[in-house]
């Protein structure tokens, strides 16, 4: 299937990869946005540098909205938060669900 199907898939809340990877057990899949408390950012985190900012000035006082994102597992189990699709991934027909 194209980019296209594969987005739609990612956001049923299904896991896609492309067959054309050369890791074993990479894919990618959609994380939702959601809200976090302030007090629970990690400093080290970058949204902890600006919590003290944020308190307060948005819809959500108190907490920090992180959007939708695409994450992706690569092949030493590590995840990548914010995966980006190269070129070659978003002409690619070689997406596929995964169980």
């Amino acid at each position: 299937m194209d980019f296209g199907e594969a987005l739609k898939a990612l956001k049923e809340g299904k896991k896609v990869a492309r067959a054309g990877w050369n890791g074993k057990d990479m894919w990618v899949a959609l994380t939702p946005g959601s809200l976090i408390p302030t007090s629970m950012v990690k400093l080290h985190h970058a949204a902890g540098h600006r919590a003290d900012e944020l308190i307060g000035k948005f819809d959500h006082p108190g907490e920090i909205k992180l959007l939708p994102h695409i994450d992706m597992r690569v092949a030493d189990g590590s995840m990548v938060i914010g995966w980006l699709a190269s070129q070659t991934d978003l002409l690619a027909e070689d997406w596929e669900v995964l169980d």
